[in-house]
């Protein structure tokens, strides 16, 4: 589960914290020595961690914290909260316009990271929530990508627009615009191409694309047991084309944990929603006391 190698370690800092009666500023430093070694392991973006480190110390301390008749349970206080404010205290849902006016999304992502799957959930969440969502297959170059939308969106029960592989992802996207404008459609989604790494000829598309386009979220899909490259591939995506959130795919299979709590950090875009297993997950993952509690905010979307 994710987060549990992280969770253990830090339970056993914070068990050592709150045995001490009174604490020294040494005892601090040592104690936040063994948390910085904890993230890092967990694979934490470093600067993420230095600066994490830096926030913590600075509140930790001080004369309130040292002369506190609990001063162990300061500190984790200290800790739970910096956590939650890297993460992100608050959930952050995607904007939809109001009514039955259009609201466009476009998904980006690399090929593996489960980005056409998660399109056909989310446009299921919208579903859920009583939108009329629109698929719309813009991968005209992976075999088999626009059955693969096709067969996802059935499994949630949303029409996929589709116009083949022999016309430019810009045209299909314009296409399944109007075919919305005329059907009542008011989200369209258009799942664009992955590619095996980060590219010029991808980046170029996908900015061609908002150029054309009124697009009003984008959103970026990476898979988290990529640990650092997820990180490197979000702020590259955030620098070139510029997004508005990430959805981090597979967290069940990541026990690290280090992307999740890199991401926000270095992009500053929130994280919309998480994948776990078969489920979609919306909300933040927040730190308990004695650990992670996954994800505060409940279960949405479910694929079959």
């Amino acid at each position: 589960m994710a987060f549990d190698s992280l969770s253990d370690k830090l339970q056993n800092i914070f068990k050592n914290l709150r045995g001490k009666g009174r604490l020294t500023e040494a005892d601090v430093k040592t104690a936040l020595k063994e948390v910085k070694m904890a993230l890092l392991e967990a694979d934490v973006n470093f600067k993420v961690v230095k600066q994490f480190i830096k926030s913590v110390e600075e509140r930790a301390i001080g004369q309130d914290v040292m002369q506190s008749l609990t001063p162990g349970q300061m500190v984790i206080k200290i800790v739970n909260e910096e956590m939650v404010s890297l993460m992100g205290s608050e959930t952050t849902e995607i904007a939809l316009k109001s009514g039955n006016e259009i609201t466009v999304i476009m998904m980006a992502g690399l090929q593996g990271a489960g980005k056409t799957t998660t399109t056909a959930k989310l446009a299921g969440k919208f579903k859920s929530k009583g939108r009329k969502p629109l698929l719309a297959a813009c991968d005209i170059y992976r075999p088999a990508a626009i059955e693969q939308l096709r067969i996802n969106g059935e499994k949630q029960g949303v029409e996929v627009f589709s116009m083949g592989t022999n016309n430019n992802p810009v045209d299909i996207a314009k296409a399944a615009i109007q075919h919305a404008k005329n059907n009542n459609f008011n989200v369209v989604i258009l799942d664009t191409a992955g590619r095996l790494h980060v590219d010029e000829d991808m980046m170029a598309e996908l900015q061609h694309i908002k150029q054309e386009i009124a697009v009003d979220q984008t959103i970026l899909v990476v898979d988290s047991m990529t640990g650092q490259d997820a990180v490197n591939v979000a702020a590259t995506f955030n620098e070139k084309i510029g997004i508005d959130g990430v959805i981090l795919t597979k967290l069940d299979g990541d026990t690290r944990g280090g992307a999740a709590l890199s991401i926000k950090a270095v992009t500053g875009k929130p994280i919309l929603y998480v994948g776990m297993g078969e489920a979609f997950r919306f909300g933040t993952v927040l730190p308990g006391p004695y650990g992670f509690q996954n994800f505060r905010y409940g279960r949405c979307a479910d694929a079959d």
